[in-house]
């Protein structure tokens, strides 16, 4: 009777560490994108959600607004005139699962688009155009960007 007690426990002790990593929480702000062996099953959250250990992964996504600075950026525009821009850019996730199977690093990939339209956009334009049409080219690049 000993023995079959000392498997019973061990047994029960298995099945709630099973338990204890096969739960998962994402806050208001975050959502879960599931993956079930290599394959995409969808988004999941915010609370409390169920995993299935070894054969589900997760890959968390914060859908808040995320400030990135540009580093400074070194142009010469469209009148041979050298100069040096800086830019910040505020952008946010609105579909988790794209972000994460469209792109490989959508953080970097953002901050690599925005500095390279920064360069391209800025240099079409003469130094008196850049400085008198802050808005309207700060219009324009959101367009191309976004």
């Amino acid at each position: 009777m000993d023995i079959v007690g000392g498997i019973i426990f061990i047994i029960a002790l298995a099945l709630v560490i099973l338990v204890l990593f096969s739960i998962r929480i994402a806050r208001e702000y975050e959502r879960g994108v599931i993956f079930r062996l290599g394959r995409l099953i969808g988004t999941k959250g915010p609370g409390l959600f169920l995993l299935i250990p070894v054969i589900d992964r997760m890959v968390k996504v914060d859908l808040r607004t995320i400030t990135m600075n540009v580093p400074p950026q070194e142009l010469i525009t469209r009148d041979n005139v050298p100069a040096k821009v800086n830019a910040v850019v505020y952008f946010r996730v609105m579909d988790p699962s794209r972000a994460i199977v469209e792109v490989e690093d959508y953080i970097a990939a953002t901050s690599q688009i925005a500095q390279t339209t920064l360069r391209s956009t800025l240099g079409q334009s003469d130094l008196d155009h850049l400085l008198a049409a802050r808005e309207e080219i700060n219009q324009q690049l959101q367009r191309i960007i976004d």
